[in-house]
């Protein structure tokens, strides 16, 4: 017996079929339009799940990236005033000593250096003032590591004249950050062991004196800081000798720590004065018996600037004012040496901001590279993919439309 087999041919699979390739391929080619458009191959976690997650770590570096840099730009901002800043100190620095130089004048009355020495009070007054400049978000440029909202006040009655409320020191530059402040210390506070100004004062006006320098003879001692008094003991004219003890003025009425004897004098060079501890003074003139010549440090710029204008303003002839002259010129120009290093520090952390942000740029391109990588589309692929998927769903069309033709009464027809 043999069985014949019959094949039945129905045309609802074919439909169903076709219809479900179609909506495939209008799925497709809708996600391949959307892609187009947003220039993305990932819209949502689920496309691409490594992708997704690289892309938002690359996000997330770029945006660390931006707040380095916007915190880097407020620092930049900082720094670049407190330089600034100093520039105009330097500036009304350079206006006193060019007032001190005036009141050298031997032709000048006292009123005159009256005149001269108001003027300097006053520019005094203005550099005080621009020392304790506050930037954009009030606080001070020269904080150092922390200090009030007026780093230096002064002047006081009592000693020191000056003082820097805060800490002194600069803060450490980070990777991608520098310190927002300078060291206001470092800049307008005076050190006797590094900066060895100190102002002199003789009680007799025959006698002259040249600026206390650091004296580097070996076992000359190291600089305390402390004031000094050179009391004169003894004077041979004939001999060419004087003798002196250096009293201690820390705790008065001071305690002798030098008793030189016959010491050698002369009326062109006068006498040297080697008892302080790491300090050398030359005092000129014909001393007498209990002249006293007083030796203080200043401890601020602000303090160098007083004693220059209280010295003019007291000399008496024109040969105290010019003691007072040269002196004040010796310890202004140590004073714009210490404005002008930390002016230094602030164009070097400048200079360090514009490698950073040269660097946060080059990071910025790596990072967006890879973000680019892990969900931007490739155009010209997408392109070529979408030419084709729309092929493709034109011909499914097409086909779709001739198998619909395909019908029994059709052909029975």
């Amino acid at each position: 017996m043999s069985v014949t087999s019959f094949s039945r041919l129905g045309s609802a699979n074919s439909y169903d079929n076709t219809l479900a390739n179609l909506t495939t391929r209008q799925n497709n080619l809708a996600n391949l339009q959307e892609s187009l458009s947003s220039g993305k191959k990932i819209t949502s976690p689920s496309d691409d799940p490594t992708g997704a997650a690289q892309a938002e770590r690359a996000l997330n570096r770029l945006a660390r990236i931006a707040t380095d840099q916007r915190a880097l730009e407020v620092q930049r901002n900082a720094i670049s005033t407190a330089e600034s800043t100093l520039g105009d100190i330097t500036s009304a620095m350079q206006n006193v000593r060019d007032l001190v130089v005036s009141a050298g004048n031997g032709s000048f009355s006292a009123a005159e250096r009256k005149t001269v020495s108001d003027q300097i009070t006053a520019l005094r007054q203005q550099i005080l003032t621009l020392a304790n400049t506050q930037d954009s978000n009030g606080q001070p440029l020269f904080a150092a590591l922390g200090s009030a909202l007026q780093p230096f006040t002064g002047p006081a009655s009592s000693v020191p004249d000056y003082t820097f409320n805060g800490l002194p020191g600069t803060a450490a530059a980070g990777t991608y950050a520098i310190p927002s402040t300078l060291d206001g210390e470092s800049a307008f506070m005076l050190q006797p062991a590094r900066d060895a100004a100190y102002n002199v004062k003789t009680s007799n006006s025959a006698l002259t004196t040249d600026s206390v320098v650091k004296n580097n003879a070996v076992g000359a001692g190291t600089i305390t800081g402390a004031p000094y008094a050179v009391v004169i003991d003894a004077f041979n004219a004939t001999l060419g000798t004087v003798d002196y003890h250096v009293n201690d003025m820390t705790t008065p009425p001071g305690t002798t720590i030098a008793s030189p004897t016959a010491v050698p004098w002369s009326k062109e060079l006068g006498f040297a004065v080697t008892g302080m501890p790491g300090l050398a003074l030359n005092v000129k003139g014909t001393p007498t018996l209990g002249d006293t010549v007083t030796v203080d440090p200043n401890v601020s710029v602000f303090s160098t600037i007083d004693h220059a204008v209280n010295d003019i303003n007291g000399a008496t002839n024109s040969n105290a004012a010019n003691q007072a002259v040269s002196q004040a010129l010796h310890n202004i120009d140590i004073s714009m040496a210490r404005i002008s290093a930390v002016r230094g520090q602030a164009g070097d952390l400048l200079s360090r901001a514009d490698t950073i942000t040269a660097t946060n740029d080059k990071r910025n391109v790596e990072q967006e590279a890879d973000r680019s990588r892990a969900e931007d589309v490739d155009m010209i692929k997408a392109v070529s993919d979408f030419q084709k998927q729309q092929t493709g769903y034109q011909a499914a069309l097409q086909s779709y439309a001739q198998v619909q033709k395909l019908s029994l009464f059709n052909y029975i027809g």
